[in-house]
C-alpha cells in the first residue's frame, strides 16, 4: 500500500512533466539564436539546397523569395561585425563561392528583423544588398579610370597649353604674311579726297 499512495503522490508531478514535454515537442519550440547564428544558419542551408530549412531563418513576409541559388552551392560563409539597433540587426557577411573557374569573395551585410521575439533574415533587404554589388564593383573600377584619366590629364595639360601656344603663334604668323603677300597684289589706294568735303 505505501507504494501505490508513493505513486499517486509523484503521478501528478509525472503529468505535468510529460504534458510540459509533449507541448514543447508539438509546439515545435525553437531556441532563440542571436543575429548570427541566424545569418550562419541561413546562408549555410542555402549553401547546402536546403530551402525549407533556410526558409525557417527568414522572415515571414520574404520565405517565398527563398529560391534555389545555384551560385551558392558549397559556398562557405564567415560572418563579422554585428549591429544591433532595437529590432534591426545587420551582420557582416563574407561568402566565398566555388566555382570550377575561380573561387571568389561577396560581402555584403545580412539584415535581420525580430518576428515574434525571434531574429529573422529580412531577405528582401538583404537581396538588395548583394544586387548592389557588381554596381559597388563597377563603381569603385569607374572611380579609379577617373582618377587615372585625372592624373594623365594633369601631365598632358602643360603640353596642350604648349601645343595651343605654338598653334597661336603659328597663326599669327601665316595671317601676317598673308596680309603682306595682299599688299603686294593689291597696294592699298590713296585716299581720294570726298568731294562732299569743304
Amino acid at each position: 500500500m505505501t507504494t501505490s499512495k508513493a505513486l499517486s503522490k509523484s503521478f501528478p508531478c509525472y503529468l505535468t512533466m510529460m504534458g510540459l514535454l509533449s507541448l514543447l515537442l508539438l509546439s515545435g519550440c525553437q531556441v532563440a539564436l542571436t543575429p548570427e547564428q541566424v545569418t550562419t544558419e541561413f546562408w549555410e542551408a542555402m549553401a547546402q539546397g536546403n530551402l525549407e530549412s533556410a526558409r525557417k531563418y527568414a522572415t515571414q513576409e520574404t520565405q517565398h523569395l527563398v529560391t534555389k541559388q545555384q551560385n551558392l552551392e558549397d559556398a562557405t560563409v564567415k560572418t563579422g561585425a554585428i549591429l544591433i539597433d532595437g529590432s534591426n540587426a545587420t551582420v557582416a557577411t563574407v561568402m566565398t563561392l566555388k566555382n570550377p573557374e575561380n573561387t571568389k569573395d561577396l560581402s555584403f551585410d545580412t539584415v535581420l528583423l525580430k518576428e515574434n521575439d525571434l531574429w529573422k533574415v529580412d531577405y528582401q533587404r538583404t537581396l538588395n544588398n548583394l544586387s548592389n554589388l557588381p554596381f559597388g564593383d563597377i563603381f569603385k573600377s569607374l572611380q579609379a579610370i577617373g582618377e587615372t584619366i585625372n592624373k594623365e590629364l594633369g601631365q598632358q595639360i602643360p603640353l596642350f597649353e604648349k601645343q595651343i601656344k605654338s598653334f597661336s603663334e603659328e597663326l599669327i604668323r601665316q595671317l601676317d604674311e598673308f596680309r603682306r603677300q595682299l599688299e603686294k597684289v593689291a597696294p592699298p589706294e590713296k585716299q581720294k579726297p570726298n568731294s562732299n568735303s569743304i
